[in-house]
């Protein structure tokens, strides 16, 4: 039995401090408080959610024809390993949010010559996909870059304040509120 415990002990040695779980003590921690701290739950639904209202109320307030895409931007930038806002931010830069976009196409993707998009989610996705790198054709200009390198291969070889036009644009989505 003792030497039992002094294998656990030995054992226990090497974990650290924070990683025992102890609902009292971990919610102490750097308080001053003696009553338990109330933990809120978000889900991953409410933070999507979140996200796509964000979006969405910027379209909105800008009189933007993509309101209501948001829940789809959200999806394809976690499916593709993209920043939420970059999409959204992209059809504002080239199209300011579907404005001027060259039928569902409000990326100017192709410069608008290569696809005939029957919707925005489709664009959305066709943009996700390629940005993402998950596209063999794009992959070398996008898979494993930075934001920043991204927007470059997508138009700052030619206009070079792009990339941060379009972060300053991602900033703005991401501090939207109604």
């Amino acid at each position: 039995m003792i030497k039992n415990i002094y294998k656990v002990s030995q054992i226990l040695a090497f974990v650290p401090f924070m990683a025992i779980p102890s609902i009292s003590l971990a919610s102490h921690i750097g308080s001053l408080e003696t009553d338990p701290v109330t933990k809120v739950e978000v889900s991953v639904e409410d933070l999507r959610q979140q996200k796509a209202d964000a979006i969405d109320g910027f379209f909105k307030k800008r009189g933007m024809p993509m309101e209501g895409t948001g829940k789809t931007f959200v999806l394809v930038a976690e499916k593709y390993g993209l920043d939420w806002r970059l999409l959204p931010a992209i059809a504002v830069r080239e199209s300011s949010g579907g404005k001027q976009a060259c039928g569902y196409n409000p990326f100017g993707w192709g410069s608008c010559k290569l696809h005939n998009f029957v919707s925005y989610e489709q664009a959305i996705e066709a943009l996700g996909k390629n940005l993402g790198g998950a596209a063999p054709r794009t992959s070398s200009y996008y898979a494993g870059k930075s934001k920043k390198e991204k927007l470059y291969y997508y138009n700052g070889t030619v206009l070079p304040e792009y990339p941060d036009e379009v972060i300053a644009i991602m900033n703005m989505i991401e501090t939207h509120t109604d």
